[in-house]
């Protein structure tokens, strides 16, 4: 065929073209495998990715095919970890479109990726989004403790057709510390799951299920090319409180810095703190001897705190409790300020290490130090964590030493084991103190389970300085059988239960029966997305010896207690919780029942603002507070509290959460009690008087997100705590409460992270 030559213009066009696509035919490969995270997976955009298919039901546990299909893929890229998941959801099955604030739970459609980036089964990431574009972020510890103080900067996008939804995720590698990998490829462990929201049905891939012993150490073991990266972030503040009660406008400015240089080394740093209260704490009257719990929300500490998880089994025990820093200060002149902090984590090979120290400001100041060490092992992982806190007001230093290991000789156990010992040396005075606790838990199959508790801390044992124990001089023991049901018949408006039958013995250190107790719960899910909680106790007489604060230990009755507890997620523009409570007496045992009830009914105005108002009414005959040395009064008491909640989740940047809790106590003297040398409660004539609480928390909070963990807070806060000693009715200090003014605060306080 003759050659045809065309006319000029076209010819130079034409050569344009041709210099056009040999300019971008080198870029074809690149831009096909990059991936954007924009809720649609365009084609050719997850070639090469692993193509997950087989989604299996874990609520209910019986590892059938999920009833509607779901695909996922995972593609490891040099931006991070992406993820992607298609879920089938047909107009017969309704979609939840509620959003949520940041790590609200909620049981709406939503999809999950939980990863552990050493594949170790040592600590997880969990990201979930939902349907509507809400995301939560939780931390992984001890095989299944969420923790969701934590919040990370990753992406997500959702689109929705008529078939189903698309979510994509991109995690980023610099968002934890990860060990090295071997060559080009690194294995991690991964689970991925979808929740249908109407009716709380749960598909994961691998079978695993938080509801059994081994959670992190069951994910699916894969290899993904490896890839690191390094980032430099500050993020500087500055904060503004107004205190309209003293007077005064306080200024404050500051920054956090993140530096990960590597995939294996992590150093976060803070500078000036400024820990104004963004977030509010519940309500609490707590006339116990037991200190309250409280969570922690500071970016500083909740910013990969995982490595410093060491429990002692007993409720929200730790060897590191980071809401000590800034605490009350030691002089009594209110809360410290913190004047610096830093963190680095990292690791070396398959040891991981991680280093904390705060140091509060002024001469009174605390400096709070912690170093931690792990190794694996394979089947076995062992470490250990040393703290110190000096005290120099009080001429205090509190060193504790905790070892910890556990061990998996095969999928159906598990033993965890740790020792402690404290050394408080306090102007002189040394005082030393030990405990250690284990845990064994074996599933004999997919129905039964077993676990054994045992626990010992003497009586000098003490690791408040920088952790929190809610009691030491302490002999624990426990048995406790579990059993699932999943085949319950189809008309049933029951999905699961989970029976546990257990068995307590509870001494102090010197023998003192505290406690011997059955207990038996069952914990059910709902077919209609909802769950029920029933639990019975059943006490046999037992001594109470911190009710006197030292003074000497009181006998007490046999007792019981029992809870229902039901929860309806929303049905069209309402959902509701119901939970009521029956105990015995304090002093009368069985012959006086007191009871609890609480309803929770929540409003939707729509899917982005909804109205929560709680009411809870108590009655306690016949209740113990301890007045001063052996002197307790038995009391008959009542409270109401009520705790309502507003929240407008006005877009993917703004909310704004307004929330109200008030509580009116009374308590009526039936009878003063001595205890006598014998632990009998003892009748007296010693004069004690009635009393009544009124309480009150009030938060209205602005929150406009300006980019990834960059945030403008206006916040209106408002308080007040009083105590007479005279009977006035629960409801009336109720009413009264709302005039309480011992705080009142305005608060602007504005972040932004810059990376560098």
């Amino acid at each position: 065929m003759p050659f045809k030559r065309y006319p000029d213009h076209l010819s130079v066009s034409l050569r344009r073209m041709v210099c056009a696509l040999a300019l971008l035919t080198p870029c074809v490969p690149a831009l096909a495998s990059t991936i954007t995270i924009d809720g649609h997976m365009s084609p050719g955009e997850w070639q090469g990715a692993r193509h997950v298919t087989h989604f299996r039901d874990v609520q209910p546990l019986t590892g059938a095919p999920g009833s509607q299909p779901t695909e996922a893929w995972i593609k490891s890229t040099p931006q991070g970890l992406a993820i992607a998941f298609r879920c089938i959801q047909p107009p017969g099955i309704p979609r939840t479109h509620q959003r949520t604030r940041r790590d609200e739970d909620a049981q709406v459609d939503r999809v999950n990726l939980m990863i552990d980036f050493n594949g170790d089964g040592r600590t997880g990431y969990d990201f979930t989004v939902t349907l509507a574009g809400s995301i939560t972020d939780e931390v992984i510890t001890n095989e299944s403790s969420f923790d969701s103080d934590w919040d990370g900067d990753w992406q997500h996008a959702v689109s929705e057709d008529k078939r189903g939804w698309t979510v994509e995720m991109l995690i980023p590698w610099y968002i934890a510390p990860m060990r090295r990998a071997p060559g080009d490829r690194r294995t991690v462990g991964i689970y991925l799951d979808r929740i249908i929201g109407s009716t709380g049905e749960r598909m994961a891939w691998p079978t695993a299920s938080f509801t059994r012993a081994r959670f992190l150490s069951d994910f699916h073991r894969m290899k993904l090319k490896a890839y690191s990266q390094s980032l430099l972030a500050v993020t500087p503040y500055v904060s503004g409180i107004a205190d309209r009660v003293n007077g005064g406008t306080t200024l404050k400015s500051g920054a956090d810095i993140f530096w990960k240089p590597n995939g294996q080394t992590q150093l976060t740093a803070t500078i000036n703190p400024d820990f104004g209260q963004v977030e509010s704490d519940d309500l609490v009257v707590n006339f116990g001897a037991e200190e309250t719990f409280f969570s922690d929300k500071r970016p500083f500490f909740t910013e990969n705190q995982g490595i410093f998880d060491f429990g002692l089994l007993i409720d929200n025990s730790q060897l590191i409790y980071t809401r000590r820093v800034g605490a009350a200060a030691d002089d009594g002149s209110g809360p410290a300020d913190i004047k610096a902090a830093v963190k680095l984590n990292g690791s070396v090979g398959d040891t991981h290490y991680g280093v904390l120290s705060a140091q509060e400001a002024g001469d009174v100041g605390r400096s709070f130090n912690a170093v931690r060490l792990t190794h694996d092992f394979g089947t076995q992982m062992a470490g250990l964590l040393l703290t110190r806190v000096d005290h120099p007001y009080l001429d205090r230093h509190a060193t504790v030493l905790g070892v910890d290991h556990r061990w998996q000789p095969n999928d159906q156990l598990t033993v965890t084991s740790n020792a402690v010992g404290s050394h408080i040396d306090q102007k002189g005075q040394v005082v030393n103190g030990s405990g250690f606790t284990s845990i064994i838990q074996y599933e004999m199959n997919p129905v039964w389970s077993q676990q054994w508790i045992v626990m010992h801390f003497d009586d000098q044992l003490n690791i408040d300085d920088f952790g929190y124990l809610p009691r030491n001089n302490l002999d624990y023991l426990h048995w406790e059988v579990r059993r699932r049901e999943t085949n319950l018949p189809a008309g049933s408006m029951y999905a699961s239960h989970q029976w546990r039958w257990r068995v307590v013995a509870m001494d102090n250190d010197h023998g003192l029966a505290l406690q011997r107790q059955l207990r038996i719960v069952r914990t059910s899910d709902l077919r209609n997305g909802g769950s029920e909680y029933v639990q019975l106790n059943l006490n046999a007489p037992a001594y109470d010896d911190l009710l006197t604060r030292g003074h000497g230990a009181v006998w007490l009755p046999a007792g019981g207690m029992f809870e229902f507890d039901h929860q309806t997620p929303r049905k069209g523009a309402w959902a509701w919780e119901l939970d009521a409570n029956l105990a015995s007496s304090d002093i009368a045992g069985y012959k006086r029942i007191g009871y609890t009830i609480k309803a929770v009914p929540t409003y939707f105005f729509s899917d982005a603002l909804s109205l929560a108002t709680g009411l809870t009414y108590q009655y306690q005959p016949g209740w113990l507070v301890w007045q001063h040395d052996n002197l307790v009064g038995a009391f008959d008491g009542h409270s109401l509290t009520l705790d309502t909640q507003l929240n407008w989740n006005m877009s993917a940047r703004q909310e704004l959460r307004v929330r109200l809790q008030a509580l009116g106590l009374d308590a009526r003297l039936r009878q003063a009690y001595r205890v006598s040398p014998s632990r009998k409660a003892v009748p007296t004539n010693d004069a004690v008087n009635d009393f009544s609480v009124r309480n009150l928390g009030f938060q209205i909070r602005y929150r406009y997100i300006l980019a990834p963990l960059s945030d403008l807070y206006v916040v209106y806060s408002r308080g007040g705590y009083q105590m007479q000693s005279l009977y006035d009715s629960a409801d009336a200090r109720l009413r009264q409460s709302f005039s309480l003014r011992d705080t009142e605060q305005f608060l602007v306080k504005l972040s932004y992270r810059f990376d560098l």
